[in-house]
């Protein structure tokens, strides 16, 4: 997509549809004004897509939303840190089997 010209990433995201998780890119190409929307399904018991990052270099906090948010790995790259440093980033909220009301925070010297 980039050879085409979409050289703009606008966006990451990601839903769970409980039997599968679906990844979406959009991405943008400034000089023709167009916008294309790439979807990727994932398995949803081991979510796992390569980064991007080396594409464009926005991806970086998508991934990291991505893998903090969703529980789906980021193949090629390690985030430094938790984007929620409150978060015992195990469980990701943003699934639909997230346990609500369930105390979530780091505890110990972790």
């Amino acid at each position: 997509m980039k050879a085409n010209g979409f050289d703009y990433l606008k966006k990451i995201t990601a839903v769970d549809y409980i039997q599968y998780l679906e990844v979406i890119y959009i991405i943008y190409n400034l000089s023709a004004r167009k916008e294309e929307i790439v979807k990727v399904r994932l398995d949803a018991q081991d979510p796992g897509i390569d980064t991007v990052i080396h594409v464009f270099k926005a991806a970086d906090w998508y991934e990291r939303e991505l893998s903090e948010m969703f529980g789906i790995k980021i193949i090629g790259r390690d985030a430094p840190r938790l984007l929620l440093e409150e978060w015992n980033g195990i469980d990701p909220p943003l699934r639909k089997s997230f346990a609500w009301g369930k105390d979530y925070r780091k505890t110990g010297g972790s």
